[in-house]
């Protein structure tokens, strides 16, 4: 299974297609407009930005398990999203990314390990996952790995090349 076989809605409450992203390499971050890591948005969509030409999707998880930090409604993320950090990337509606109402898309993140051996549960907002252009996930990168941090451009690279 892939991300691809994954259903999902976008933030705005429509069926998000995610077969639509098969060919591309694709972002995916469990979100938060009130987190300490909130400001992780102007890094994500500058790679966004950057890397839209050579196939990559960043792709916003909206998410309030942690600590309440996403507690608006998908017209208040959006907005928030659009007038601090001029996000144009993708988002998908507010989901549960751990425990018994875990979406079915982390289901499969989770399932993979990060650099250091480990899997399961995210561990706060801002985890990344990069998928390759196969719709398998390549890197997993914890919620302090910034935007711009070489491990992530670095991962980023390779499921673009590959």
């Amino acid at each position: 299974m892939s991300i691809y076989d994954v259903q999902i809605k976008t933030l705005q409450g429509a069926d998000a297609d995610l077969a639509q992203y098969r060919g591309r390499a694709v972002l995916i971050v469990n979100v938060a407009s009130k987190c300490g890591l909130t400001p992780q948005y102007t890094g994500l969509q500058q790679l966004a930005a950057d890397y839209a030409e050579r196939g990559l999707v960043v792709l916003g998880v909206p998410c309030n398990q942690f600590g309440g930090q996403e507690p608006g409604s998908a017209d208040e993320i959006a907005e928030f999203c659009d007038v601090n950090y001029g996000v144009t990337f993708p988002m998908t509606e507010k989901v549960e990314v751990n425990g018994a109402g875990r979406h079915p898309l982390y289901d499969l993140l989770t399932a993979v390990p990060d650099a250091a051996g480990d899997a399961g549960d995210i561990q706060w907002n801002f985890e990344k996952f990069v998928v390759g252009r196969d719709g398998q996930v390549v890197a997993r990168l914890r919620p302090r790995t910034t935007p711009e941090s070489p491990e992530l451009v670095d991962a980023v690279e390779k499921a673009l090349a590959a």
